[in-house]
């Protein structure tokens, strides 16, 4: 039914018809009609956060972990622009990230008014769609639109902007149905039949198969991850996936090679360079992925499953693509392949798999530990082992910490790890980690980080204390940017230039005067009790884990090469990349 009301409070009850039960906001002049209507209701809880880049990584964190669409509210002028950075992390990412932006009264625009921006010319590069209504009337349809189009085809970021006026004025308000159905905006969900049918006779027929696997299966839904795993299970074929894929299929699982590309393992990244039919789910050939890309994967078949067409064909030519939702495309895969037999190449598959075998020897995640020094790999390994098997969501930062959690954490589950992949993003570990904590509560959140990426949204522990939040940011403090001082390392003849800070705070006396609990740990004979009081404490944690300051991340793939031309972090794992490499050839 149609109704009279405010803008202001159609933007309310927009958000109530749309399930919204968290919205991540900071106020302004601009916003305060919203957010007195905010104020008169009890349906929608509203997180005040402390700057508005952490409002859009808390809502990334709280729509990854849960599969809806999180909701951010800002003010106009640096309240919008502050959103930029998480609009752009969000569009890579393919995050479903709903995002209302006040603006000056419509009078004034265009006339440099206090607090005044563009923020629909600004955010149209960073946005699937963006819009600025005028209109009050026009405000419901495309609330209710923003919600269908961030949350359908390849999801992303959306953005309303909404004059000061238009809060103000009467309107008549839209039930969202029948926007919905008056929507231009239908993604082709169903694949080609013949390129399914294609498929399904090359995986009959390879001889050396992969599957590899990205955010778009876990972006499906659970039904996606479940029809990749009943695939992967009855083909026997092995699997990859890239770092926002990583929980689709379970890392307990047979067919696990683990994560591919730049720091990806040795066993994935030989697999994809000598597969002969690789089969892409819900990836898009990013460039950590491919490497140099005349030489990837040179000799294979290339399937692409893709709801987002553009990403067809867009960096490597896809001799089958597919346009389609994963979870229809693989659904229709496995009932043709059942019908026909269920049938692949056995004999040869048996030899890949040793081939693949001999690959997993190299065991390229080795390291030397210390006595004395906590290694950050050997950090990274104790919080797997001693949280294992819980209710555990893991977020991050972005760097050398990132790569060694992808690959010492294991995943059996969708929706568990939470990163920034294609934007690389330092800041986002610690809002994303709030907002995966309003979503689940009563569950085990850990915010895996370095200390410099760390201190960039380091605000938000007021997030967190004011709402209760028992989130643990657990730090790996090398007291380096570590990732930056790894290339300088390897490719700039050791000039650390401006790689670390001379003024780093001191975080247990940073975790007191949030009001959480700090823990400090620099011996590796502590640092098992150290997590487990980390554990036990039922508030938010910052522990500072202070680890070997010079460690660098491998396997590595060197920017411009191949997979097969990693580097590892011991001779002999060296020797043993030369002796595999000669047998793939």
């Amino acid at each position: 039914m149609t109704r009279q009301m405010t803008g202001a409070k159609m933007v309310v009850q927009a958000l109530k018809d749309q399930g919204v039960e968290v919205v991540f906001g900071y106020p302004g002049g601009a916003a305060l009609p919203i957010y007195d209507e905010i104020f008169q209701q009890n349906e929608i809880q509203h997180v005040l956060v402390r700057h508005e880049q952490g409002a859009i990584h808390a809502a990334e964190g709280y729509a990854r972990s849960t599969g809806k669409p999180g909701v951010v509210l800002v003010t106009s002028g640096p309240g919008a622009t502050n959103t930029v950075t998480g609009l752009t992390d969000a569009l890579l990412d393919s995050i479903p990230v709903v995002v209302l932006t006040a603006q000056v009264p419509t009078f004034l625009i265009g006339s440099d008014a206090f607090q005044e921006a563009d923020t629909v010319g600004i955010t149209r590069p960073c946005t699937k769609m963006n819009w600025l209504v005028k209109d009050t009337d026009m405000l419901p349809k495309r609330l209710h639109e923003a919600f269908h189009v961030a949350t359908t085809g390849r999801p992303g970021p959306v953005l309303i902007d909404i004059p000061k006026d238009v809060q103000f004025a009467t309107g008549t308000y839209t039930p969202p149905a029948k926007v919905v159905e008056a929507s231009h905006y239908k993604p082709r969900v169903k694949g080609d039949p013949d390129a399914i049918q294609e498929l399904v006779e090359a995986i009959e027929t390879a001889e050396k198969p992969i599957f590899y696997t990205g955010g778009g299966v876990i972006n499906s839904g659970s039904a996606a991850s479940q029809l990749l795993r009943e695939l992967t299970d009855a083909t026997g074929f092995p699997l990859t996936s890239t770092l926002m894929g990583l929980g689709a299929y379970p890392a307990s699982g047979k067919s696990w090679l683990g994560m591919l590309g730049m720091h990806g393992l040795y066993e994935a990244n030989m697999a994809m360079h000598g597969c002969d039919l690789m089969i892409n789910i819900g990836a898009r050939f990013d460039d950590r992925i491919t490497g140099r890309i005349d030489a990837f994967s040179p000799n294979s078949k290339k399937a692409h499953i893709d709801i987002d067409p553009s990403s067809i064909n867009k960096v490597i030519p896809a001799d089958i693509p597919i346009v389609g939702d994963v979870a229809h495309v693989l659904e229709d895969v496995l009932r043709i392949w059942k019908a026909r037999g269920r049938k692949t190449n056995r004999e040869a598959l048996a030899k890949w798999w040793k081939k693949i075998e001999g690959w997993k020897a190299v065991n390229c995640l080795k390291f030397k530990n210390s006595e004395k020094t906590i290694k950050p790999q050997y950090a990274v390994q104790r919080l797997e082992a001693l949280t294992k098997g819980m209710d555990r969501y893991i977020t991050t930062e972005v760097g050398q910490h990132q790569m060694w959690a992808a690959q010492f954490l294991g995943f059996e589950d969708p929706n568990r790890w939470m990163t920034s992949g294609g934007l690389g993003t330092m800041g986002y570990g610690v809002p994303a980690s709030i907002g995966v904590q309003m979503a689940h509560p009563d569950a085990l959140v850990i915010n895996v980080a370095g200390e410099a990426s760390w201190l960039m949204n380091m605000q938000e522990m007021g997030t967190a204390i004011q709402y209760r939040l028992p989130v643990k940011q657990f730090i790996l403090n090398n007291e380096r940017l570590g990732m930056v001082r790894q290339w300088q390392d390897l490719l700039h003849g050791g000039r650390y230039s401006h790689s670390w800070s001379d003024a780093l705070p001191d975080f247990v006396k940073l975790a007191d005067a949030f009001g959480a609990k700090g823990i400090r740990c620099d011996n590796p004979d502590d640092l098992d009790e150290a997590i487990k009081e980390m554990l036990a404490y039922d508030g938010p944690v910052i522990f500072d884990c202070l680890v070997e300051k010079h460690e660098n991340c491998f396997p590595m793939i060197p920017s411009g090469e191949p997979h097969n031309k990693m580097l590892l972090g011991d001779d002999k794992a060296e020797d043993a990349i030369q002796g595999a490499g000669a047998a793939l050839v």
